[in-house]
């Protein structure tokens, strides 16, 4: 990779290159520092790295430099780790989804400050996990990797593969084998090698974090594993893109659902970042982080005060949230505490009128996260927990044809008729 602050040779696309920010990476325990290597680990004390960026080449980007780079997360290329030269990246070229006016939910929520949704769910797999695969795609290639792999709940699954395919390398996804039929079908259309495995999301991690250190897949990147600091970075560009759809100003509050947790820290870590770089006005956010009651590990930890988060066995329909072991709770809670946030949990039925809601008032359709992140929104409306008077934004990280299964209960047609006028009158529909 790059040295920080220097320039390469003009791009494939004919104009000069910009600067690679990075510097290296740091533990986020103990700050020892490390090259731009693919390690996720801290070699002193075992704690996880991050992305370390050099100050000034941040405080150099403007607003107009953004501005003018391409419709997609590479426009925030000055901002990130990898892919200053487009003929390096590996990209399915996602980002700049809408930001939708939810002016209707916000008026039966009584938020008066102003509602927007955040619908990754156009993104080309159709979640916000193409930002962040096409980062670790793009780093595993400068690292000299030949192939990619994932641990998945389903839509990282569906990227990767789909990353794979676009540029003709091969890829290996495991998956839970109880994982929504749409996302399974998704992962394997795209003709890669896809893995089921009768266990949790967590016993498929366990099954790949031992796979990364076998002979047999030396030369291959597990885009949440051994380049998870290049793959997490990608996260930062939906925080980035909030704040340009606004105006180039951060939002009073956000609402996240949580998983990992990495999104969450990670799209706050956009806003600081932008703050620092002079690039947005300074002001105060809140961050609040929204679990589903079947994997409510940080929610659990929040609500106790604890530090450290304990590994609950997940269950429930929003298997893309249902991650028992949560790398980045701690960084999660740390980032919601500091902010003056809060973590709410809510049961299958509030899912399912989450998504329910959210559909009928913006015309978005979530899947189950999705759910999750506008029944949370309502309760922490509810027990006054989030202020109605201020602009909130909330997040639909996938897309809602994913995960159908508990909506075929609940919804269908409202009416049936033989194909006549005589039928249609009989129902009701018209006098």
């Amino acid at each position: 990779m790059t040295a920080p602050g220097s320039v390469q040779a003009d791009s494939s696309a004919g104009g000069p290159v910009p600067p690679c920010p990075a510097r290296g990476l740091v533990c986020r325990n103990c700050g020892a520092t490390f090259g731009l290597v693919a390690e996720h680990a801290c070699a002193e004390c075992f704690g996880p790295l991050e992305v370390d960026y050099d100050p000034e080449a941040m405080r150099a980007v403007t607003r107009e430099q953004i501005e003018a780079g391409p419709q997609n997360i590479w426009r925030y290329v000055a901002l990130l780790p990898v892919g200053q030269d487009p003929a390096d990246r590996v990209s399915l070229d996602p980002g700049l989804t809408p930001l939708v006016r939810a002016d209707r939910l916000a008026a039966e929520l009584g938020l008066t400050g102003g509602l927007w949704v955040k619908d990754d769910s156009a993104n080309p797999t159709h979640s916000f996990k193409d930002r962040v695969v096409s980062l670790a795609a793009t780093a595993a290639k400068r690292l000299g990797y030949t192939k990619i792999a994932a641990a998945s709940t389903g839509n990282l699954a569906n990227s990767v593969a789909a990353h794979a395919a676009r540029v003709g390398i091969p890829s290996f996804v495991f998956i839970p084998s109880d994982l929504e039929p749409g996302k399974v079908v998704q992962s394997a259309v795209y003709g890669q090698t896809l893995v089921a495995v009768d266990g949790s999301y967590d016993d498929v991690n366990r099954l790949t974090s031992e796979l990364a250190e076998t002979d047999e897949f030396e030369d291959t990147a597990f885009v949440n594993q051994n380049v998870r600091p290049y793959y997490a970075e990608g996260s930062k560009t939906m925080g980035y893109e909030i704040a340009e759809q606004l105006g180039w100003r951060i939002p009073a509050q956000v609402v996240i659902p949580m998983a990992s947790g990495s999104l969450l820290t990670k799209v706050d870590k956009a806003f600081r970042e932008l703050t620092a770089a002079g690039i947005v006005e300074a002001t105060e956010w809140t961050v609040f982080g929204a679990q589903s009651a079947g994997c409510d590990p940080i929610a659990t930890a929040f609500d106790n005060g604890w530090d450290v988060v304990k590994p609950v066995k997940p269950t429930g329909i929003a298997k893309s949230l249902n991650i028992g072991n949560p790398a980045d709770g701690p960084y999660a809670l740390d980032a919601i505490r500091r902010t003056g946030g809060a973590v709410g949990r809510v049961g299958d039925e509030q899912i399912v009128q989450g998504i329910r809601d959210l559909a009928r008032t913006t015309g978005v359709f979530a899947e189950t996260a999705g759910g999750v992140t506008v029944a949370v929104l309502r309760q922490l409306v509810e027990d006054g927990r989030l202020d109605p008077t201020k602009e909130t934004v909330v997040l639909n990280t996938g897309e809602g044809l994913k995960t159908l299964d508990p909506l075929e209960p609940v919804v269908g047609p409202t009416h049936r008729v033989e194909p006549s006028l005589k039928s249609v009158r009989a129902s009701g529909l018209i006098a």
